[in-house]
Formats: C-alpha cells, sequence, structure tokens
C-alpha cells in the first residue's frame, strides 16, 4: 500500500549540525522508488531547502512551519506575515541588539549581527562559531536590504533577558511566539509567527489536495512544533534525541539522528526492507 510520509528536517532527516546522513537519503530515495510518497514538512521556508534535500526526489514541501504548501510544484497554500507586525518586530529586534533573521520564500534576510548573536546562542561565541553560523546558512543575505513583502516568520537569537512572555501580550491577537533549538539542548532562538499557522494545519491542507484521508498519513518529527503534526496523522514517529514530551506523543519513537533514526524507522514501517 501507498504511504504519504511527512518529514520534519532538523534533528529528523538531518542532524543538528545541518548533514544529511548517508542511511537517511537512501532510505528516502528507496521509499519514493517503492511508489511512497515523502514530503518535507519544516520550519524552513523554501529558500532554506537547499540542493541536496530536493534532490532526494520528495513530492513537495510544507515549509514556514505551515504558511506554505506545495506539491508537486503546485503551490497549494502560501500566507505570509502582516508587513506591520514584520516592522514592528524588527524595531523591537533593533532596538534590543537581537540577532535575527526574515524566512521568506524569496530567501533568508539577516541582520548584520546575526553571526555574532547567534554563535552566542548556541554557546560558540567567538569567530569559530560566527563561522559556523555563516556556514549554515550559506544563502543568508545579511543589511542592508529593503524588507521583503514575502516573510513567513522571523527568528532572532536568545538571550537569558529576553521574556518570551512579555513579547506574547505585545504581539498578542496579532502574532504568535515560539522557541526552538538548533542543538537539541534547549531553546536558543525566538520565534514570531502567525496565528493559526502550524504543521497540522497544512497537512490538513494538504491532504484535502491529495484527496487522502489524514489517518493514512506519516508524521515524523523531533520538536514540539511538531505535536500539531502528530494529533493530525495517523501515525507518528519520534525521534530518539526529541524531548521527553514529544516521544510521548508518538505512536513510536525510533532511534537517535545520529544513529540512523530515519532509517531504521522506515524499515519499522514498512517503508523499506531491512
Amino acid at each position: 500500500m501507498t504511504s504519504v510520509v511527512l518529514l520534519d528536517i532538523d534533528g529528523t532527516l538531518v542532524d543538528y549540525r545541518t548533514d544529511l546522513p548517508a542511511s537517511a537519503a537512501a532510505a528516502v530515495r528507496t521509499a519514493r522508488a517503492g511508489g511512497h510518497r515523502v514530503y518535507l514538512c519544516t520550519g524552513r521556508s523554501r529558500a532554506e531547502i537547499y540542493p541536496e534535500l530536493w534532490q532526494l526526489g520528495v513530492d513537495g514541501l510544507i515549509g514556514g512551519n505551515g504558511s506554505y504548501v506545495e506539491s508537486s510544484g503546485e503551490v497549494i497554500f502560501h500566507q505570509v506575515m502582516d508587513a506591520a507586525v514584520v516592522a514592528e518586530a524588527i524595531d523591537w529586534m533593533s532596538g534590543d541588539g537581537l540577532g535575527y533573521y526574515l524566512e521568506c520564500n524569496s530567501g533568508l534576510f539577516g541582520s548584520a549581527d546575526l553571526p555574532q548573536r547567534a554563535a552566542a546562542a548556541i554557546g560558540r561565541p567567538g569567530a569559530e562559531g560566527e563561522q559556523f553560523v555563516r556556514s549554515v546558512f550559506p544563502a543568508m543575505i545579511y543589511q542592508p536590504w529593503p524588507v521583503p513583502l514575502d516573510v513567513n516568520k522571523i527568528s532572532f537569537a536568545l538571550r537569558p533577558d529576553v521574556d518570551l512572555d512579555a513579547l506574547a501580550e505585545r504581539f498578542a491577537g496579532r502574532a504568535g511566539i515560539d522557541s526552538w533549538s538548533a542543538t537539541g539542548k534547549g531553546a536558543e532562538f525566538g520565534e514570531i509567527g502567525q496565528l493559526g499557522i502550524h504543521k497540522g494545519a497544512a497537512i490538513e491542507r494538504l491532504a484535502a489536495h491529495l484527496g487522502v484521508p489524514t489517518a493514512g498519513l506519516i508524521g515524523m518529527g523531533d520538536a514540539r512544533s511538531d505535536l500539531e503534526m502528530f494529533a493530525v496523522c495517523g501515525t507518528s514517529v519520534a525521534m530518539g534525541n526529541a524531548p521527553a514530551d514529544v516521544q510521548a506523543a508518538a505512536d513510536l519513537v525510533t532511534d537517535h539522528v545520529d544513529d540512523d533514526g530515519l532509517a531504521k524507522a522506515f524499515v519499522r514501517l514498512g517503508l523499506i526492507d531491512a
């Protein structure tokens, strides 16, 4: 029977160094060759889906944590942030000295101090850490730039003094506030996103377009942003590197991303042979 699989990227398909394990690449290609459909379902915007991921032969993309849905080259859904919210967020982040980047389909647009601020946030301050940040975002466009009109969401490097609850109050009714980890060791980045936009709602849109029941979908992820995906998909798989509450919400827990977790899950689900 043909399955539709939704894959988170960071910490699931690729590791925390953003490297694509050979076992994961082979598993995706083999599943596709066997007739299964595989979609990327990620917080990344389309500009951050680099060629090696498209070259896996995936069927499409849910990007920006659900703000964008694409299937077989057709755009099914795309909703961008309100320009006034984007402008206010930029003013706030700039005023507080927070390194940030705007996540768009047209590109990634970063503040000039993003490498420095992000390196400190992930516990790697200094030149080596800043170079690592630049390597993770090879297509980042650094200031100056005109503010783009297709912002899906905004990420910023966290500091201990940033009060996310106060930020949520500031943007109440206009934007959602969240946090995420680049290392799997705890929140290092804050996120300003769109209300009502999440992976679960996007998956429902994709399923309706494909004409398949959500009960037949398989979702794999490692983070709390994947919980809405787990709630919608008939089968949910958490990576071994996922937090305990994410693992508890899943139907199946596989191994760590560094221990061929994705490929092992594909075998257990019958998507590929051992």
